[in-house]
């Protein structure tokens, strides 16, 4: 029972640094809390708290306030994530929705994380490294023009234009553009785009000698929208909110600021949660972080995909005194609704 009320003691230490940003002392504790014990045995808890380092005196007051692995114990004893309400599911599935393309949703992502937690959201873009091929259309531009289209499972649309030498207004090139669409959809469709490319390179030995030159040129343009090295992008907002808690960073908060200016550093914080289920929220604590800018900040996150396969991360920064049961939420809804809108 002791070590029960050790931790709601650390628990309810958390929840009122958060809310008041104020070092919490026995007194209060008793006047908010109900653990049905003195001041004294709850005093008698908090010197075991500091003993283990789950709590510390910022001054040389009687409160206290938890420490990085106060924080960790905290977090990990989360019996479940609490759920958002039903209002607020709607409004975050509505706001989403009503995007038109995937820049608006990574924008409006982004934007939305920032006003539910009120921290920095750093949203990833997806990856094309990491997408699948969805559909590839191939549409007639005049006589001699063609546009190759490319759609990732992510969302993202490559659009090219190739000029053809060959007549395109006629009803055996009609026939041949259909016949090289299927054959591209049969290989390519749903498959990564490194796969994708190996496949489609035996293709034009399928049609007629007189046809494959044709055939080749849609397979160079393809190639170049399958392959093409893309700079990993990350999305940023609400980065006001960080002068909010200025007081809770050491120092200053210039450190944290610079490491949001290194893109680097954030793809590294995606990247270390891996390639796994879409679903899972990582929580990184104070020196828990490699990035020495970031030892007085937390980072909420977790990834995004289509279906069970996730293609970027997406995620909150802020103060280590952060309101981590609101914040995981957040982070773990709107990944689910963003991933809806890319399922086929």
């Amino acid at each position: 029972m002791s070590e029960e009320r050790r931790l709601a003691v650390l628990r309810a230490i958390v929840q009122d640094y958060v809310r008041t940003s104020e070092p919490v002392g026995s007194k209060s504790l008793v006047e908010r809390h109900h653990f049905g014990v003195s001041a004294a045995t709850v005093r008698n808890d908090m010197a075991l708290l500091e003993e283990e380092g789950l709590i510390h005196a910022p001054h040389t007051s009687a409160g206290r306030v938890p420490t990085d692995a106060g924080y960790r114990l905290f977090v990990d004893r989360l019996s479940a994530v609490k759920p958002m309400s039903p209002a607020e599911r709607e409004a975050i599935g509505g706001f989403l929705r009503g995007a038109v393309d995937l820049d608006d949703v990574v924008d409006r992502t982004v934007r939305l994380l920032a006003s539910l937690t009120h921290q920095v959201a750093v949203v990833q873009y997806p990856s094309l490294t990491r997408s699948t091929v969805r559909h590839i259309e191939l549409v007639p531009l005049g006589r001699e023009r063609l546009m190759v289209i490319l759609i990732a499972n992510t969302g993202r649309v490559e659009q090219r234009v190739v000029d053809i030498a060959r007549t395109l207004d006629d009803e055996r090139s009609a026939a041949l553009v259909s016949a090289v669409r299927r054959e591209l959809l049969v290989e390519a469709a749903g498959r990564s785009f490194p796969e994708a490319s190996t496949r489609l390179r035996s293709l034009p030995e399928r049609f007629e000698p007189a046809d494959r030159d044709m055939v080749r040129t849609i397979l160079r343009t393809l190639d170049d929208a399958l392959s093409e090295e893309r700079e990993e992008r990350v999305v940023l907002a609400g980065t006001s909110n960080l002068a909010r808690f200025g007081a809770d960073f050491p120092l200053t908060i210039a450190p944290v600021l610079e490491a949001l200016e290194e893109h680097v550093v954030l793809l590294k914080l995606f990247g270390q949660l891996g390639a796994g289920r879409v679903g899972g929220v990582a929580v990184t604590i104070g020196h828990e972080n490699q990035h020495e800018g970031l030892a007085g900040a937390s980072v909420v996150s977790t990834t995004y995909g289509s279906g069970s396969e996730s293609v970027a991360g997406l995620g909150v920064l802020g103060p280590t005194r952060m309101d981590y049961p609101t914040a995981m939420a957040s982070v773990r809804a709107v990944a689910r609704y963003v991933s809806e809108l890319l399922e086929p």
